[in-house]
């Protein structure tokens, strides 16, 4: 058990520091699986037809899996744990996962049935380029169980958290990785002498990961004790409750998503390229997101549901406030170095094999406008799930409607002048406006949390991310960008390192207590190994 002496930035940090380890593994195996897409693809035809195929069952992954249905049932297993029996408990967990195993079977039979009209609602203009639009549907078929396979994981992941096991979990993640790597780029290269096309080796590589995300976490929830028999009782009121939290979450959640659905028909209508293009860059911008935002976020759920069941609205403020200024301090600094570094970070991970110099850049243009909403980003996957703590779903749904709508209109009125840019722009100003418009309005729910705290630890951020900006566009002076690998790699380690301790040394300075305190625990973590 934490110390009660800990304050809460530090009690955060050591849930997250686990999540930190391993969605870092997860990142690195994530974009070593991008680089193969690259390599193998590029961003023609085929990779555009993937992008689209596994964004459409992924989309409802990310409000299963990652959104929704995971804090809502953890928020209910957390007070039936709390005031229910182990046998009632137990019953909930049965009931629950026989549900959520009938009804995503059920949407991914639908999915596939369906996959042809599901990808001309996606990307209508893929009809203009013979043979897309039959590519992009049996890809979509292949890759619908997915769905099924993440969302169970999703489920366990989330009780594993509950009783204290953060780094399995996370590391599940890097198994689809893994999955998706060796399964599918082997079949990548060997299935064209078959006769299909190398595309739809990935495609069942992406079935191969998912499978194993779910059976890597099996032991620990065995070992937990926890027990799943087929059971289904609709009347069951903790099953009544997740149902009355998920529907409306599903909505609140979904900004996000449903934004990206609305890009995805927008970037089908800009030149070949662009979905493969922003798929790219905002697969680097997940990075810095899942190494902190979700990390966080996943640290920071179980503590608030409980802060939230027990009635301690106070501490719940308190933690709200130590997450959000960990994330503040990790995310700034990365949006900025993201900016900076957009286009030879870029070119030394992806710029190989079929991914050309040009795509390199445009796919630059794309990271430097999604960096502009990382720290929103991460945030919100950090604000959102405390609103399902407190059982109110009214405010997420409001804050999604009006930022699809916002999106719709600024990609509408820039879409012609920046083309594909102006997607991850809206992306971006989206985002933020979700953040900002929910901030406000737990401020007023709970009766305020110590948002001049907030703010004061911002501005030192802001300061020295501004003095690492310096540091960094002057390491870039002295090192001019070449095509070699070498100067690739020296360029970006050289920006990367004088901006990381520029930094550090910053925060020191003006203070940051978030900042130091979790710089101290890294510290005793790297000691101790």
């Amino acid at each position: 058990m934490p110390n009660k002496k800990e304050t809460s930035a530090l009690r955060v940090a050591r849930s997250a520091k686990s999540v930190s380890a391993a969605v870092f593994l997860s990142r690195i195996f994530g974009l070593v699986r991008e680089q193969v897409l690259a390599v193998l693809f590029g961003a023609g035809t085929q990779m555009d037809a993937f992008v689209v195929a596994f964004r459409i069952p992924n989309l409802l992954r990310d409000l299963f899996a990652e959104g929704a249905l995971s804090s809502a049932f953890v928020t209910v297993f957390t007070e039936y744990e709390q005031k229910k029996s182990k046998e009632e408990t137990n019953r909930l967990v049965s009931n629950v996962f026989t549900a959520i195993f009938l009804i995503l079977a059920a949407i991914c039979i639908l999915g596939m049935v369906f996959s042809k009209e599901l990808v001309l609602i996606m990307a209508p203009e893929f009809s203009q380029v013979t043979g897309k639009v039959m590519l992009t549907t049996n890809l979509t078929r292949i890759m619908f169980p997915f769905l099924l396979m993440i969302s169970l994981a999703a489920l366990l992941m989330g009780l594993l958290n509950t009783r204290g096991y953060f780094f399995i979990p996370s590391f599940a993640s890097s198994c689809f990785n893994l999955g998706s790597i060796i399964v599918g780029g082997g079949l990548a290269i060997l299935i064209p002498s078959l006769g299909y096309p190398a595309i739809y080796g990935m495609a069942i590589g992406t079935l191969a990961g998912g499978a194993l995300q779910l059976l890597i976490q099996t032991p620990a929830f065995k070992k937990e004790g926890f027990r799943i028999r087929p059971f289904l009782d609709l009347k069951d009121p903790g099953l009544r409750k997740i149902g009355k939290l998920v529907v409306p979450a599903i909505v609140g959640l979904s900004a996000t998503q449903i934004n990206i659905f609305v890009n995805t028909n927008f970037a089908s209508r800009c030149a070949e390229g662009s979905v493969a293009w922003l798929n790219y860059a905002f697969r680097l911008m997940q990075f810095p997101i899942g190494l902190f935002g979700v990390a966080l976020s996943v640290a920071t759920l179980p503590m608030v549901a409980k802060q939230a069941a027990q009635g301690r609205i106070s501490e719940l403020g308190d933690t709200l406030v130590s997450s959000l200024t960990l994330a503040f301090a990790l995310t700034l600094p990365a949006a900025v170095g993201l900016w900076l570094l957009a286009e030879p970070i870029i070119a030394l991970i992806f710029q190989h094999g079929h991914f050309t110099y040009f795509d390199t850049q445009m796919t630059g243009q794309a990271l430097k406008f999604y960096a502009v909403g990382l720290m929103a980003y991460s945030a919100v996957k950090i604000i959102v799930p405390v609103y399902y703590a407190l059982n109110d779903t009214k405010w997420p749904v409001v804050a999604s409607f009006i930022s699809v709508a916002l999106n719709i209109v600024i990609i509408l009125l820039t879409l012609e002048r920046f083309q594909h840019r102006a997607i991850a722009l809206s992306t971006s100003m989206t985002i933020i406006f979700n953040f900002v418009f929910l901030s406000i309005i737990l401020y007023k729910k709970i009766g305020g949390y110590p948002v001049a705290r907030l703010l004061a630890s911002l501005f030192k951020i802001a300061i020295s991310s501004a003095i690492m900006a310096f540091a960094v566009i002057l390491t870039q002076e002295l090192f001019t960008y070449g095509s070699g690998m070498s100067a690739l790699l020296l360029q970006v380690f050289s920006g990367v390192l004088a901006g990381v301790i520029v930094y550090l040394a910053s925060v020191s300075v003006l203070d940051l207590k978030e900042a130091r305190e979790i710089m101290s625990k890294i510290f005793k973590i790297v000691t101790k190994t």
